[in-house]
């Protein structure tokens, strides 16, 4: 879940919640997407996917995590979808916003994962 200024224009919400897994694991089974790159709140480069269709963020590629890729968890479109494992950028949190019990939350990025975990 992260809660900088740029997830909340891009989703047009309080934050954005993604499901990272390893760039391999991910496929585009059909259709196409446009992209969107720009900098993230962290400085580096972040290349977003948006469907041609409908215009929906589905997944992106963060160069600071470059053997992750982020998809959206709106995308499963699962109401019973676990609930997110941190809170990044919780500096710009709105202030309504209560995290689940116990997850790890970290003013800015979280520290950077070890490969394979």
């Amino acid at each position: 879940m992260c809660h900088c200024l740029d997830c909340q224009r891009r989703t047009g919400s309080a934050f954005g919640i993604a499901v990272f897994y390893g760039r391999d694991a991910v496929s585009i089974e059909k259709g196409t997407t446009h992209t969107f790159e720009r900098d993230s709140a962290s400085g580096s480069r972040v290349k977003f996917h948006f469907c041609v269709r409908c215009g929906a963020n589905v997944f992106w590629e963060p160069e600071r995590m470059a053997g992750r890729i982020a998809v959206a968890a709106g995308a499963f479109a699962d109401p019973n979808f676990p609930h997110p494992e941190q809170s990044v950028w919780t500096k710009d949190k709105h202030g309504w916003v209560r995290l689940p019990d116990g997850i790890p939350a970290f003013e800015t990025n979280s520290p950077p994962r070890r490969p394979g975990s």
